[in-house]
């Protein structure tokens, strides 16, 4: 296999380096589609009678409701600007602070936090990029922040 012929210190500059953020605007439809969509029959994101009686008083997003949101373009970015070959999830982490709810407008923003250079055993030079996006409320409450490792070759 071909070793990925990047300069590492040209993509370690980016580290730290804010993505233009992205504004989403929540609706109650995209928290009912996403939980139907993956068979998650969790009442509160899918019956608003039974929400209503909860602590939230409204449905509200699943855990992993936004985890692509701002995540997706900034890492076609990077693989724009190096040439990287082959991206394999190398596991998402997620923190949640509050929940997100239909009205609420966020606005989410990637950045790469670190990258680590590992060969395999073969010798191919392997790439772990560690992504942290982070989606914030309409009052500047951070809702959760998502870690992820994308491993390139």
């Amino acid at each position: 296999m071909a070793d990925v012929s990047i300069n590492i210190g040209e993509l370690k500059k980016i580290i730290g380096k804010e993505a233009e953020p992205e504004v989403w605007e929540i609706e109650k439809g995209q928290i009912k589609r996403l939980a139907q969509a993956v068979g998650d029959p969790n009442p509160l994101w899918q019956d608003e009678d039974y929400a209503r009686k909860s602590r939230h008083d409204n449905i509200i997003g699943s855990p992993t409701f936004m985890i692509d949101n701002g995540l997706v373009k900034f890492v076609d970015k990077l693989t724009g600007m190096f040439p990287l070959v082959g991206n394999i999830n190398g596991g998402t982490e997620i923190e949640y602070y509050v929940p997100i709810k239909p009205g609420d407008t966020i606005t989410t923003v990637a950045k790469l936090s670190d990258i680590e250079e590992k060969f395999n055993k073969n010798g191919d030079r392997l790439l772990f990029l560690h992504v942290e996006v982070s989606h914030t409320n309409q009052d500047g409450v951070l809702a959760m922040k998502c870690h992820n490792i994308f491993i390139w070759r």
